[in-house]
């Protein structure tokens, strides 16, 4: 492998890692963005039609205008708008490169990737959270049939189709699959729909619940996966219904081992939200840095691109200071 040296290594060229980056050209700093998959590759692997809950101006890195043609900006409205950043601004990203290893050796750190292995002063780790599903570990759950994600309605059109979880993108789903055509089922482990959903997506899938075009159990969850059947336990006790198609939107966790293994420390309960200091983003390890969603641990909820932008600078200005060391 080749060996590679640079000032900063930023892993994740989301639009967290690319804020990340733009703070570094514009200190001329030797920076490289290291990302495991296509460019805001958790972007890209929402829905075809998802629309965003910020206003377009919300998204914006670096000040750079984000100019959309409706009032919340779509999924295909935000690729456009950070390939564009990262273009125009040449800036430097190795994408379908995947970091394997990352451990600090005296003063620097090494990371080693499936192409290469680089030696770094610092590294900023912000790899949000979208990779990993929480699985619902039940029978059943490694059919063919059985997803943790959802890009579009056309497949599940004339299919009964099991979606678990009351979040946006369970919501966004129900409602899509429903109007191409599908038969819907939600499985609800609360009383009711989420309360963060959209608040103009709310009411409509409240009204198509009541209507009986899609169905709903609450307080319920999946007990069995069967290949042509799913049995739910609810509080009135087990049922069985028909199912081809099931989408676990149930949400998704960081990658705790990475991080462990990079040296990195946790708060002591469920939660498991890295250590880090909030005014310089450093976490527990000298040096090494955490931005965007990924400083939420379990609370994936918590921070979203609007209000971890600031991570990009705070983490700058505190490396102004210490790359002169």
């Amino acid at each position: 492998m080749t060996n590679h040296y640079k000032d900063i290594v930023i892993i994740g060229a989301g639009p967290i890692g690319i804020a990340c980056a733009l703070e570094c050209k514009k200190r001329n700093w030797d920076y490289l963005v290291i990302e495991k998959g296509s460019l805001t590759n958790s972007l890209f692997n929402y829905p075809l039609n998802m629309t965003f809950f910020s206003t377009s101006e919300k998204l914006e890195v670096d000040s750079i205008p984000f100019i959309s043609n409706n009032p919340k900006p779509t999924r295909n409205e935000a690729l456009e708008y950070y390939r564009r950043v990262t273009t125009s601004n040449q800036l430097h990203i190795n994408l379908y490169e995947e970091v394997n290893s990352l451990q600090k050796i005296n003063d620097r750190f090494k990371l080693v990737t499936d192409k290469a292995t680089y030696s770094s002063k610092k590294v900023i780790i912000a790899t949000g959270f979208y990779d990993i599903p929480k699985v619902l570990n039940v029978p059943g759950e490694k059919l063919n049939k059985v997803s943790h994600y959802y890009k579009e309605a056309h497949p599940y059109s004339l299919q009964n189709t099991a979606i678990v979880g009351a979040s946006n993108s369970a919501v966004d789903a129900a409602l899509d699959i429903n109007r191409k055509g599908g038969n819907v089922t939600m499985i609800i482990r609360g009383k009711a729909v989420g309360e963060r959903v959209k608040y103009w997506v709310r009411p409509d899938i409240i009204n198509r619940i009541k209507e009986g075009s899609i169905k709903a159990y609450f307080n319920a969850k999946i007990k069995e996966i069967k290949p042509k059947e799913i049995i739910i336990k609810t509080l009135r006790g087990d049922i069985t219904i028909t199912n081809d198609y099931v989408i676990a939107l149930t949400g998704y966790k960081p990658n705790f081992e990475f991080l462990k293994q990079a040296g990195i420390t946790f708060s002591n309960d469920d939660k498991r939200i890295p250590n880090y200091n909030s005014s310089t983003m450093e976490s527990s390890v000298e040096g090494l840095y955490l931005a965007g969603v990924i400083c939420g641990g379990m609370e994936t909820h918590k921070w979203f691109i609007e209000n971890s932008r600031i991570h990009a600078i705070q983490i700058a200005n505190h490396l102004e200071t210490e790359l002169k060391k």
